[in-house]
């Protein structure tokens, strides 16, 4: 992918021993080194700007530099940055669990705090399982998941992850879980409208739960909004509604992985606020959660599990960082800002706005095959011809060619291609919650451009009809 950084992005300095050298192909062109923030852009070294149109990979809810956040981060820096949560309780810790459980609404009662959306995950995986056996059903530890998605790196995370590539190289260090088919809807198999798929796809995690042996399913997780795996993939509320009752049906807990939508980015700080019906038992909450500013996640759970396991002793779990009260002043601050802001609501309005204008664009653009999501997490899928559907070569990496362009035209967009590209070649565009809708516009106009020199590029090389 790094063959196309535009010529201004190469630098003369070696890799060394920095993290560059791990994360980028031998002989990769460096990318811009980042200087400052503010507000959705960022600039670099040589002081050109970049708008932030997937908010880093939809980490930065609130943009950059936030002078309000920026303050606690001092404030409690100079009180206190660190104390072992299992010999010291904090103020910031217990402030942040009310706040985010009250947020999350009835059955959402504890948060457990800890560094990312991969120990999150990790995390819920583990307290269901304890809360499996704390209840007398040891049988119970197999979890489905969805083929494409993405939970994180960890090995846990990893097991329930649909993503053939990645098992390729690391599953046999874990054991993968079973996977059901995800309700996608523009790749859809032959024949098939996608109603009748999504409801296909319901019936398939009954199917897989008695195939398995309901005493032997211990979770359902699912992306209620799809993130990098689908492309921003929302289903009907009829979905998540046979979902829960199939799970209820057969006691299996449900697992909503919002490490991506949550937080306000969909619109309501839970995307399952959107469903009547389709709550889940467990959630899990990252990247927008604390904003960028300081590594974070969190796991949601109701009373009933937590004190069951209370009363076995405890939950046999944790992480050095977990529940830090430096990060838990530093969310708390961030969640302030959302509530007060009204940054949810906003989310919902310019995510509208911002639906719209990316579907004028596909007018405009033949490299734009879909449009989808919800609130301000919206991806478009990359096609050679939006017609047929026919993807680009995926040897070519579509979306990683894209940013390459982007970048030339002050845009950052992230993207990960799962399955290497199996599912087709997605684009989230996600701007941070603050965005407006001028801001908006520069962000399609922006977008266009870098369609617009990679369409040339494409049809100089042969490759669109």
């Amino acid at each position: 992918m790094s063959e196309h950084f535009p010529a201004r992005f190469v630098g003369d300095t070696p890799h060394g021993g920095s993290v560059m050298s791990f994360y980028l192909p031998k002989g990769a062109a460096r990318p811009p080194r980042v200087a400052h923030g503010e507000g959705i852009y960022l600039y670099d070294e040589s002081g050109v700007q970049y708008l932030d149109a997937t908010s880093g990979a939809v980490v930065s809810n609130l943009g950059h530099s936030n002078p309000r956040v920026v303050a606690a981060m001092i404030e409690q820096a100079q009180r206190v940055t660190f104390a072992y949560p299992r010999f010291f309780e904090s103020e910031q810790n217990v402030r942040l669990a009310d706040r985010v459980t009250g947020l999350a609404g009835e059955g959402f009662d504890r948060a457990f705090f800890v560094s990312g959306g991969s120990e999150a995950n990790e995390s819920a995986l583990k307290l269901a399982r304890q809360y499996a056996v704390a209840r007398g059903e040891p049988r119970r530890y197999k979890v489905i998941s969805r083929d494409p998605s993405y939970h994180g790196s960890t090995m846990g995370a990893m097991a329930v992850t649909g993503d053939s590539f990645t098992e390729s190289i690391y599953g046999p260090m874990y054991k993968a879980m079973p996977k059901i088919p995800a309700p996608i809807t523009y790749r859809l198999p032959p024949g098939v409208n996608s109603t009748d798929y999504t409801a296909t796809c319901a019936q398939a995690l009954e199917a897989k739960i008695l195939e398995e042996g309901p005493q032997t399913v211990l979770a359902f997780i699912i992306e209620p909004i799809g993130g990098v795996s689908s492309g921003a993939l929302v289903s009907p509320a009829s979905y998540y509604r046979s979902v829960r009752e199939i799970c209820d049906r057969h006691g299996v807990l449900l697992i909503h992985d919002e490490i991506m939508s949550g937080a306000g980015r969909s619109g309501a700080f839970l995307s399952s606020q959107h469903w009547e019906g389709s709550r889940p038992d467990i959630v899990t909450l990252a990247k927008g959660l604390a904003a960028g500013y300081t590594p974070f996640g969190a796991v949601l759970a109701p009373n009933r599990i937590v004190e069951t396991i209370g009363e076995q002793g405890g939950f046999v779990h944790g992480h050095t960082y977990f529940s830090n009260p430096f990060s838990c002043a530093v969310a708390a601050a961030v969640l302030d800002e959302v509530v007060e802001q009204q940054l949810v609501e906003r989310a919902a309005r310019m995510g509208e706005y911002l639906d719209g204008q990316l579907r004028d664009l596909q007018q405009r653009c033949r490299l734009i095959g879909d449009v989808r999501g919800k609130g301000l997490l919206m991806a478009i899928e990359l096609v050679a011809d939006p017609v047929t559907k026919r993807q680009l070569p995926v040897a070519m990496n579509a979306p990683a060619r894209l940013t390459n362009y982007g970048l030339a035209h002050g845009i950052a967009l992230y993207n990960r291609r799962a399955n290497r590209g199996q599912f087709g070649d997605i684009q989230l565009i996600a701007p941070p919650l603050i965005v407006t809708e001028p801001q908006i516009d520069e962000l399609v106009e922006r977008l266009e451009r870098s369609l617009a020199d990679f369409e040339r590029d494409l049809d100089r090389e042969g490759l669109l009809p």
